[in-house]
């Protein structure tokens, strides 16, 4: 087995002591996570590539060093090749029909040759023979030089021929440990999990934080998501997975602040928050999944209103992109069925939410909140390394669904007030708790009935069911009379 490692090209074009050394990284980063997956290869580099070769890899072997390839940051594309010694032209042609004969048949073709080092002829006259006897000597079409349907690449080093015979695409972007950490803020949708992988792509140590709005099941479908993107993409640098419970910030925000403002006070809490955890990590940035107007809290105006509670670098790779943009790259990097089956749980609801926020307002609905319970959060705060999170995905959190409700059956209806008014439900025997104030409640009724949450789109009453069910309460369900909705965070 022989693979040859082409580096992204704007590492080419650094200078030599900042190449040599994002070179040396990747070399490093694809020497651990081979060792960490039990691969046996050797991982050579130069001044432009890096060779991997194992003279016993078995095609299983082979599969798994281009998977990890693929998915690595730093690489533009790579070649599997076979290597042989250079005799003369005829050996080069012989060499090349034995890789690339049968696939030829019925197709146009051209041959390109690179050359480093000296050689007898070159490289126009190399192709010129080995497309020439190619033509005669096998069932291709034709040669054509500008639109091939098959391209045969060969490469001479010195004295040594490289016979190309497959070539993949990497996903470019600098190697992961080149540049500085960040810490991300993800809720494990669409947006939350692209912006990471982007600055993964770029190189960046992205540690992840988590503010906990619907209970345990939420969280660990959070962390399932991000233990994926960290495994797949920047398995060579541990990082962490930071928790915040969040449900008093969201009652206090309920409870306090006038209805238009809350999105805007609920994600400066946020940054306050994760600003504490970055300088606790000593990441100078923090990353958000903010799309500019995608929704009402992320106007330019409303951005620039909750950024003023920090002085630390908040980054947006997403600011620009369109919607299908995200989700194009969402379902190429395999996170679309993560985020399609993400809760959405949007802990603060408002009815009219402001979308061209006046800090002077801002200030004075903030003024109604305590404190107090935004330090109690990030005191509670658990950090825990990445590769650790793996071991609380196999927590049962199933809960009862019903679409039909027996005749006696007791319904909690855990919608905001707001929303519970324009839509009311009408069943026979209904509680109405908000969601915000359910953990404090529910254990106050009667533990003899069997209580079945209910929220619009049956997302919120699963997470707050299954976050009972955790805490020890076993008589609880969810009534869903309409389909579970597919929406993310």
């Amino acid at each position: 087995m022989h693979f040859i490692v082409k580096v992204f090209p704007e590492i080419i074009i650094k200078s030599q002591p900042v190449r040599q050394r994002f070179i040396k990284q990747l070399r490093d980063n694809l020497r651990k996570m081979f060792t960490n997956m039990g691969v046996k290869v050797q991982v050579q580099r130069d001044w432009e590539k890096i060779e991997i070769t194992s003279e016993k890899a078995d095609e299983q072997t082979t599969a798994q060093v281009a998977d990890l390839l693929s998915r690595t940051p730093g690489i533009a594309n790579f070649y599997l090749v076979q290597a042989y010694p250079v005799l003369d032209l005829q050996d080069i042609y012989e060499k090349t029909l034995l890789h690339w004969g049968e696939q030829l048949t019925g197709k146009s073709f051209c041959v390109r040759v690179k050359r480093h080092g000296k050689h007898e002829h070159t490289s126009v006259e190399i192709e010129q023979f080995v497309g020439g006897s190619l033509l005669h000597n096998t069932q291709a079409r034709c040669v054509d030089l500008h639109t091939p349907e098959v391209l045969v690449q060969l490469e001479l080093k010195d004295q040594r021929l490289f016979v190309i015979a497959k070539k993949t695409q990497g996903i470019g972007g600098f190697p992961m440990g080149t540049q500085d950490g960040v810490l991300s803020l993800i809720s494990g949708g669409f947006d939350s999990t692209v912006s990471s992988y982007l600055c993964m792509k770029r190189g960046l140590r992205t540690n992840y934080c988590f503010f906990n709005l619907g209970g345990r099941a939420h969280e660990i479908g959070v962390k399932e998501v991000s233990y994926y993107l960290w495994n797949k993409f920047g398995s060579s640098h541990k990082v962490k997975f930071v928790s915040i419970p969040f449900d008093e910030v969201v009652t206090e925000i309920l409870e306090k602040v006038d209805n238009s403002y809350m999105g805007v006070i609920l994600k400066r809490m946020m940054l306050r928050a994760a600003t504490q955890v970055a300088e606790s990590l000593d990441l100078p940035a923090l990353v958000t999944g903010e799309s500019v107007a995608q929704v009402s809290s992320q106007t330019l105006l409303n951005l620039s209103a909750i950024d003023r509670v920090t002085d630390t670098l908040v980054l947006r790779p997403l600011s620009t992109m369109d919607k299908g943009e995200i989700i194009d790259i969402s379902r190429k990097i395999g996170t679309e069925t993560f985020a399609a089956q993400m809760p959405e749980y949007c802990g603060v609801i408002s009815v009219n939410p402001t979308t061209r926020a006046k800090l002077w307002r801002v200030e004075e609905e903030e003024a109604k909140f305590d404190m107090n319970v935004l330090v109690r959060a990030i005191e509670q705060k658990h950090s825990q390394n990445i590769d650790e999170v793996i071991q609380d995905l196999d927590a049962d959190l199933s809960v009862p669904i019903l679409q039909d409700l027996p005749a006696d059956a007791l319904v909690i209806d855990i919608r905001h007030p707001d929303e519970e008014e324009q839509k009311p439900l009408t069943v026979s025997n209904l509680l109405k708790i908000p969601f915000y104030l359910l953990n404090k409640r529910f254990p106050e009724l009667d533990q003899q009935q069997t209580y079945y949450l209910y929220c619009q789109k049956g997302v919120m009453s699963q997470l707050h069911a299954a976050n009972l069910k955790d805490a020890g309460f076993v008589n609880v369900g969810v009534y869903r009379p309409e389909p579970k909705s597919a929406c993310a965070i």
